[in-house]
């Protein structure tokens, strides 16, 4: 810092320079390596705009988003509504102590309660997916006196202390010990487990398998099962029908509590308000995030008033510096507005049946895809080597990502084991000719990849 100033006070030349620096956004990949890497490689599509269902570079190139950014963007990238509201929000509140409450935050509690059943009363408005995990696993812990939390051997609930220890896909080597009584339960994968037989898919037999052993390892501390209604980073897995019902059966009978992570299937990307809807089972502890915010950070943890009350009595801290803060809650009480106004939901199961069907007809073109699956607009389709193995094609499933998004569309792909497997997830202002341009560009990479891979 003291070089830098020395070379601004005798040398507005060098000054200028810095500042046109400092000033001009990074243009090319090779800028980038001044970012560290927090999850693999960048893409080299360095983003200068986003509008819509569309991404821009800085050469103006448009490419269709059907990720949603980070799954996120429920309404679009820059929805008009969104961009008002922040512009009026920010002249008036913007950040609070955290012992003050805003009219901002009471509006985004009562106007998620209204679309909640009644047992789901009580709002802690946050910031991150992983933090309103974090909260609702303590006030778990705080309301059985448990300390075990079991979840699925595929589970993505966040990378910071509780949600890490629950989060069994990906990011676990390296960091030392999680958290003691992190437990794992068999993700129901119809597609791949080994409780199907002749056709047939057992899934109660699993869950009773997986809950022996989970009986066989629990040192008599339950505290909670968190789970998604569909698991996202595990390759887009949905519950079969009855499991949602038999998985709360099996929490009730050992005294814990059902926390629904509704991070991506919350606000009606799966066709409903909220996934767990479609059966009719009420979660313990509902968690909100990505979608509540329409991509800006905002989460929240809801439970009922009897946990809260008893959570209260006992000293429950979740103290964070933007618990309640006033800006992301204006926007998070628009994005419920909108959603609700516009009936959402039911755009998203329309849309969402329509692309699965374009997504079927390209399976039966194509046979490296083994599996579409998925609800509304949150839909997965896995590549495989040949149907009858079932053999992951991890290379293909790069290699026709990265075509995608040449031609246009950026479809995304887990990493590492899941590297087969697009999660599409669109927002949910996306057209018809859009998903018809995304399922276009999709069949041709997949026919322009397809001579490289023998069956």
């Amino acid at each position: 810092m003291l070089s830098i100033q020395a070379h601004l006070s005798c040398d507005t030349g060098v000054a200028s320079s810095i500042l046109d620096r400092i000033l001009t956004t990074p243009r090319d990949h090779s800028m980038t390596h001044h970012v560290f890497r927090y999850g693999g490689d960048f893409a080299e599509f360095i983003i200068h705009r986003a509008e819509g269902a569309y991404v821009y570079g800085f050469d103006g190139r448009a490419v269709l988003d059907f990720t949603s950014g980070q799954m996120s963007g429920i309404l679009g990238h820059s929805h008009p509504e969104i961009v008002a509201t922040l512009r009026e929000a920010i002249a008036e509140l913007d950040h609070l102590h955290s012992s003050f409450l805003s009219e901002p935050v009471l509006r985004l509690a009562e106007t998620l309660t209204d679309i909640l059943p009644d047992s789901l009363s009580k709002v802690l408005p946050l910031s991150t997916g992983g933090e309103s995990n974090d909260a609702a696993l303590r006030m778990a812990k705080m309301t059985t006196g448990g300390f075990e939390v079991v979840a699925f051997d595929r589970s993505w609930h966040g990378v910071t202390g509780g949600a890490a220890s629950s989060t069994f896909s990906g990011a676990r080597q390296g960091y030392g010990p999680t958290l003691p009584g992190a437990l794992a339960l068999p993700t129901p994968d119809a597609y791949r487990s080994p409780f199907v037989a002749d056709g047939h898919y057992d899934w109660q037999g699993e869950l009773d398998f997986g809950f022996d052993i989970l009986d066989r390892q629990s040192v008599g501390g339950y505290a909670a099962l968190i789970a998604e209604p569909i698991l996202s980073a595990a390759g887009i897995i949905e519950l079969p029908t009855g499991y949602l019902k038999a998985l709360k059966d099996k929490c009730n009978e050992r005294g814990m509590l059902l926390i629904l992570d509704e991070a991506q299937t919350g606000l009606g990307r799966t066709g409903d308000p909220f996934a767990f809807e479609h059966e009719g089972v009420v979660p313990d502890i509902l968690t909100l995030s990505k979608t509540l915010g329409a991509g800006l950070p905002l989460s929240a943890t809801i439970t009922s008033a009897d946990i809260e009350q008893r959570c209260h009595d006992q000293g429950y801290i979740f103290y964070t510096t933007h618990a309640a803060d006033p800006l992301p809650a204006s926007v998070g009480a628009k994005v419920i507005e909108i959603i609700v106004r516009d009936e959402l939901w039911e755009r998203a199961r329309e849309l969402g049946c329509y692309m699965k069907e374009q997504l079927l007809e390209l399976q039966q073109r194509h046979e490296n895809i083994g599996d579409v699956r998925g609800r509304g607009l949150l839909l997965g389709v896995e590549l495989v080597m040949d149907r009858q193995s079932k053999t992951p094609a991890r290379e293909l499933g790069v290699n026709v990502s990265k075509r995608c998004l040449e031609l246009g569309a950026s479809l995304n792909i887990g990493r590492h084991s899941m590297a087969n497997i697009f999660r599409i997830a669109p927002p949910l202002t996306v057209t018809r000719e859009q998903i018809d341009t995304g399922i276009a560009i999709l069949d041709q990479a997949l026919t322009e990849n397809r001579g490289q891979y023998t069956f």
